[in-house]
């Protein structure tokens, strides 16, 4: 009996790192990354089947950012709180601690 394990895998890729701010965590590790898809077979990508479209991307929290780059970003009217232990937003207002790193809100 020959069993054949294969597929389409997405595998994101690293095309660019900018040197500028991510407008949700501050920090500066904004990459443009593509996720282009791979047949692959046992888990071993062969070659590629579908190349994605390039978007920005903060490396640090994976907020993606608008097309136009301008700094805004989506759901930024959803964040309400900012944890000051871990500079990650909080959409819930019933929170007392983040639910991230256990720090009081």
């Amino acid at each position: 009996m020959f069993f054949l394990i294969g597929g389409i895998q997405p595998k994101t890729v690293i095309l660019q790192e900018q040197a500028r701010s991510c407008p949700a965590c501050d920090h500066t590790n904004v990459q443009i990354k593509r996720i282009d898809h791979y047949l692959s077979l046992f888990f071993i990508p062969l070659f590629r089947v579908k190349k994605g479209t390039p978007f920005a991307a903060c490396g640090h929290c994976n907020v993606v950012l608008d097309d136009d780059r301008t700094g805004s970003y989506p759901g930024a009217a959803e964040k309400t709180r900012k944890c000051s232990r871990c500079s990650r937003f909080i959409n819930d207002d019933e929170f007392l601690y983040c639910p991230y790193c256990g720090g009081r809100l």
